[in-house]
């Protein structure tokens, strides 16, 4: 199956690089695709929980979905995971 997850406080390609990097580590989820100009993370899953679980690592890495409540906790762990994104990069 495929999600796409509209996702807060995604800025730049460091943000996308953590996402991804994050997301395709999780057994039983793949082709795990970041859009920083719709802010859509899309990736294919075996079933929900897959999909939930993927869901809630964006959340921990502070990148709630819209529907989501964006606290400062959120958009202060999206910055540290974009540092963290641009490091792996260079």
């Amino acid at each position: 199956m495929k999600t796409s997850i509209i996702v807060q406080n995604l800025k730049c390609n460091g943000c996308a690089t953590t996402i991804a990097e994050k997301l395709s580590g999780i057994d039983d989820i793949s082709k795990v695709e970041v859009d920083t100009e719709s802010s859509t993370v899309s990736f294919l899953h075996e079933n929900n929980e897959d999909a939930l679980m993927a869901k809630n690592t964006l959340t921990s890495l502070g990148y709630p979905a819209v529907d989501s409540k964006n606290s400062l906790a959120h958009k202060t762990r999206s910055f540290v995971s974009c540092a963290m994104g641009r490091l792996a990069k260079s």
